[in-house]
């Protein structure tokens, strides 16, 4: 079923020219990259095999979609529907399985998510549960607060975010306060743990929420509650966890190691070059700073430690136009040194494939290359590895976000 060429894009080498120049990477994991910086979309007999008593979905622009797909191999694909013209690989239902195509060609089955049992219940307030913690395969994630301060009160967003525009869509559709309560939260961590062996890990995050006596406390108070809160659900003093936050200083990071049972944090700078930053983020670089973000990562290591520090970047997003690199060569290289810069001081680096999402600002401008993707994925994995650090929280399982944290299971 699985084809062995591909038709290319008018303006760019074909997957298996590209693969080709790349014979060590694997192909699941070209394929996960190559779909999710082109985006998907699902057929009408695709979309009416979708079984909602089985599969997990969500709302994506007032449509109800797979929420996402595993391949053969355990990989997680994580993709956004995107018109036609974005030449987006179409998910189809064939002989009882659900397919990517390409250019006419079955490329490679795919699984949908499995609805988790939670899914279907409410809480105490009457709060749908799959609104409060949604889930992935292996980890539970809680968008804790669709605000955020730079979008929603600078209008200095990061300029390829969605989430502020998606987030009060889903928030309007089902009713949901613009923060949760912690005692929802709670009572949707301990239904879901009901489920025997199917979570490994939970991922906390929300916007930026800059007031308090000090820059970004009220932002902090509000993640310890939960935290606290979720922490009652078990028995160890720590539990599994990733706080995905604002970067916060010394002391407050002291306060959110020492009260609560956090076991992992990040704090995402988006983009690894400091012009790039203040450009595409002006919110982060007006009341935070690049080089500040740095060193607060950096500080970060000594309370939590190595390993268990982690920043995200949002690969690509380095290359858009106008004032984006004039060339992928000089972004991938700007890039990996100052990830080399930051895991020489013990921060571990990830990245997501930039593909423009409607309701952001970078919506109608164009990803680099799948050559750039595979080449950034592997220089990030080669850093990881060089200097001994380990991405568990955030892994293929746990996350299944991040190309290089998958090559990381087979290194």
């Amino acid at each position: 079923m699985v084809c062995v060429s591909r038709i290319p894009r008018r303006d760019e080498a074909s997957f298996a020219e590209v693969l080709g120049a790349h014979p060590d990477f694997p192909r699941l994991i070209a394929i996960k990259i190559d779909v999710q910086r082109r985006g998907l979309h699902y057929t009408r007999r695709a979309m009416a095999a979708v079984d909602p008593a089985r599969h997990q979905i969500y709302m994506w622009e007032g449509v109800a979609y797979p929420h996402s797909m595993l391949l053969r191999d355990g990989t997680t694909i994580l993709a956004y529907p995107q018109p036609r013209d974005r030449n987006p690989y179409d998910v189809d239902f064939i002989d009882g399985a659900f397919v990517l195509i390409d250019a006419g060609q079955v490329v490679e089955t795919v699984e949908l998510w499995p609805k988790p049992l939670y899914y279907d219940k409410k809480t105490s307030s009457g709060l749908p549960m799959k609104e409060v913690v949604s889930a992935r395969p292996q980890r539970l994630d809680i968008f804790a607060s669709s605000f955020c301060h730079f979008a929603h009160v600078d209008d200095q967003g990061c300029q390829f975010c969605p989430l502020p525009h998606h987030h009060s869509q889903l928030r309007e559709a089902y009713d949901l306060p613009t923060r949760l309560k912690p005692e929802d939260v709670k009572e949707c961590i301990a239904e879901a743990l009901k489920e025997p062996g199917r979570f490994t890990n939970i991922h906390i995050t929300g916007g930026s929420v800059i007031k308090g006596r000090e820059m970004l406390d009220a932002e902090l108070d509000y993640y310890i509650k939960l935290l606290r809160a979720i922490g009652e659900v078990f028995a160890t003093p720590r539990f599994p966890s990733q706080l995905l936050a604002s970067p916060f200083s010394e002391k407050q990071l002291i306060r959110l190691r020492e009260e609560t049972g956090l076991g992992s944090y990040t704090s995402n700078i988006e983009v690894l070059d400091e012009q790039r930053f203040n450009w595409i983020c002006p919110g982060k670089a007006h009341h935070i700073g690049y080089r500040e973000w740095k060193d607060r990562l950096v500080r970060a290591v000594d309370i939590f430690g190595r390993g268990n520090v982690n920043t995200g970047i949002v690969g690509g997003v380095e290359t858009a136009a106008p004032h984006g690199f004039p060339s992928e060569a000089e972004a991938l290289r700007a890039t990996l040194d100052e990830a080399e810069d930051l895991a020489q001081k013990g921060v571990t680096t990830v990245h997501t494939v930039w593909a423009p999402q409607k309701g952001s600002k970078f919506s109608e401008l164009k990803s680099p290359s799948l050559d750039y993707f595979i080449r950034l994925a592997s220089g990030l994995q080669e850093i990881r590895a060089r200097h001994g650090l380990s991405v568990d929280f955030d892994d293929y399982r746990r996350c299944g976000n991040h190309p290089d944290s998958d090559l990381a299971r087979l290194q």
